[in-house]
């Protein structure tokens, strides 16, 4: 296995609990409606008087989807009826003609990224006129350092299209697989298979994209070490530059797809352990790096490199290199972080049409992140990307002795230290190999709201 992350069954077992993925802190929870529409926009101005402004990163979200896999806990919008996603596009457009005057020109969009629900639902046309109203909103990054990925379910998109999706723009793919078994795939309602995937892939290659990810998911029905370790040859054949392996959380009583996957199908807590080691073991031992929680990437994929270079990041769409954007989000339910602030738009698509018919930002709530929120953040994001925090560099970044304003937590991390996830010297704390895979728990720590949370909304940490 990889020097960075060793498998302790034991270790896992004994931590196994809910708890953030820390794409945000203060996480999702917090967020509270008192913060709308004008403070979205104060937050806005102020970001623009930045001694340097940032750059902009776009997330749309896109919600319809043709058919409901079983597993998903996503906002989205099940429908065959095509005219949805044609007026869902021309509200989108309004609401980027809101957005994009809040933002000085001087402030290039260098980050793109379309997710959902299924994005490649948008026919052609559809896409090219998103991309087309953007650009004509925004200034837009140069090529070469733009970053634009799209989230693509294999069984919606052709070669041709994969060729189409170059053309516009987009340089980043990630194909949502979960499994190549044909009995899981079944029991989850999504059917697709390895060739099929890997045409795409070839014509992703021969579109010269930058970067192609696959997305798997262990825990779901009827998965066995014989069955995913088949998955994981087929996946690691294709030669992704990346991939995320998420744990199935089944939840049937928040999310009602769910309910159509029979419990008794499902593997005990030990066999989804089981399956994450052979996960971790057929990764690494294939040249995978392990970034952080779920996801790997190859030794000469840009995730792996911002990580060497201590530029990792961590946001709403996960670990990215563009640390240094405000991220404005368009679409139901997606959420935007501007300067000091977190933002989300309503859930609702007739309140999201509502809110754009007169002429007033979809944003529904937010948080405004106070001195300590900032500390924290920085001190969790250390943790999550790079597995170790510098007592020295944050306390030049703040007026605090890390190890007086941090005590009690210092003493919190004690049993861990002592079971071998963390090592602490004076001046620094990081990660042991055994840490790796549970990085969210130590990150718990210095969470000052999680107390205050409902664990049943976060996913569990192993």
């Amino acid at each position: 296995m990889s020097e960075s992350v060793r498998f302790d069954k034991r270790l896992l077992t004994k931590y196994d609990q809910t708890g953030p993925r820390y794409t945000s802190y203060p996480t999702a929870p917090q967020f509270d409606e008192s913060f709308g529409p004008e403070a979205y926009r104060k937050a806005a101005a102020a970001s623009n008087e930045d001694l340097i402004p940032k750059r902009l990163s776009v997330y749309v979200h896109i919600p319809f989807c043709r058919s409901l896999c079983y597993y998903c806990a996503c906002n989205k919008i099940i429908t065959q009826h095509q005219e949805k996603a044609a007026q869902y596009l021309g509200y989108l457009k309004r609401e980027i003609k809101l957005q994009a005057p809040l933002f000085d020109v001087d402030r290039p969009l260098s980050q793109l990224h379309l997710g959902g629900g299924t994005p490649t639902y948008f026919d052609d046309e559809q896409l090219a006129e998103l991309i087309a109203s953007l650009s004509e909103q925004f200034v837009l990054d140069g090529h070469k350092r733009r970053e634009a990925s799209i989230e693509v379910d294999p069984r919606t998109v052709s070669p041709e299209r994969i060729a189409l999706l170059s053309e516009l723009g987009f340089n980043r793919l990630s194909f949502g697989v979960q499994d190549f078994d044909p009995v899981v795939q079944a029991a989850v309602n999504r059917m697709q298979t390895v060739e099929q995937v890997q045409e795409l892939m070839a014509a992703a290659r021969r579109a010269r994209f930058r970067s192609i990810s696959i997305d798997l998911i262990y825990g779901l029905p009827h998965q066995t070490p014989t069955s995913f370790a088949t998955t994981l040859e087929q996946v690691i054949a294709l030669r992704p530059d990346r991939l995320a392996v998420y744990n199935y959380a089944h939840l049937p009583q928040l999310f009602r797809a769910q309910r159509l996957i029979h419990a008794e199908d499902l593997p005990s807590a030990e066999q989804k352990l089981d399956l994450l080691g052979l996960t971790i073991e057929s990764l690494t031992r294939a040249g995978y790096v392990h970034i952080g929680m779920d996801h790997f990437a190859l030794p000469e994929d840009e995730l792996t490199q911002a990580q060497r270079q201590g530029t990792l990041h961590r946001n709403f769409q996960g670990y990215s290199t563009h640390a240094d954007c405000d991220l404005i989000g368009l679409g139901m339910t997606s959420i935007g972080k501007i300067g000091n602030t977190y933002s989300q738009n309503v859930r609702e698509l007739p309140r999201y049409y509502h809110r754009l018919e007169n002429n007033e930002l979809p944003v529904f709530k937010g948080y405004v992140l106070s001195t300590d929120d900032r500390l924290r953040r920085d001190v969790i994001n250390k943790l999550m990307c790079h597995g170790r925090v510098d007592f020295r560099a944050i306390e030049e970044r703040y007026p605090i002795v890390f190890r007086n304003y941090f005590a009690g937590e210092l003493m919190a991390l004690k049993p861990m230290l002592e079971d071998g996830l963390n090592w602490k010297s004076a001046h620094y704390l990081r990660l042991l190999p055994a840490g790796e895979l549970l990085m969210r728990n130590i990150a718990m720590v210095f969470d000052r709201y999680i107390a205050q949370s409902q664990r049943g909304t976060f996913s569990r940490t192993v």
